[in-house]
């Protein structure tokens, strides 16, 4: 597996990522503010891919590098690579390439309540990279919860 920065041509990739937790966070392979985001990170160099040595994509993440407070905007591994090190080798070179301390990295993940938050393995996952839940936020566009997860950086 490699990571490295996303490029024009991975945006189709993405939109396959999309199609697959779409059940969870609403609307987005049409949705044309995903698009621009995924656009937007690519060209900011601030969208991560991590591809097989076939190319093909295993996952993406979309990252805002502002300090002192970095965001995860966005983390998908496809389901048939899900808890094989896609995610965490993707934020290991996030927090690698974009992250300066003293600060912190924060992510919007599902509130406890959340089918998702069980079924994805998003808690559990942040939690094993150090992350601890915080305070609950606005409910995503499908209404279910959403809980900020944060960890500090040094």
């Amino acid at each position: 597996m490699i990571v490295r920065l996303a490029r024009e041509q991975d945006f189709s990739g993405f939109l396959g990522l999309a199609t697959q937790v779409e059940h969870w966070f609403g609307p987005m392979v049409e949705d044309a503010g995903f698009h621009s985001a995924v656009d937007e990170h690519i060209r900011r160099s601030t969208a991560l891919v991590a591809v097989s040595s076939g190319s093909d994509l295993l996952g993406g993440l979309l990252f805002g590098a502002k300090a002192p407070i970095y965001h995860v905007h966005w983390l998908v591994v496809s389901e048939k690579h899900r808890g094989k090190g896609a995610g965490r080798a993707l934020m290991a070179e996030a927090t690698r390439r974009f992250v300066r301390g003293p600060g912190s990295i924060e992510v919007v993940t599902f509130g406890a309540d959340h089918p998702g938050a069980v079924a994805g393995g998003a808690r559990v996952f942040y939690e094993s990279l150090g992350f601890v839940p915080a305070e609950a936020t606005d409910p995503g566009p499908e209404g279910g919860s959403r809980q900020i997860y944060r960890r500090a950086v040094t």
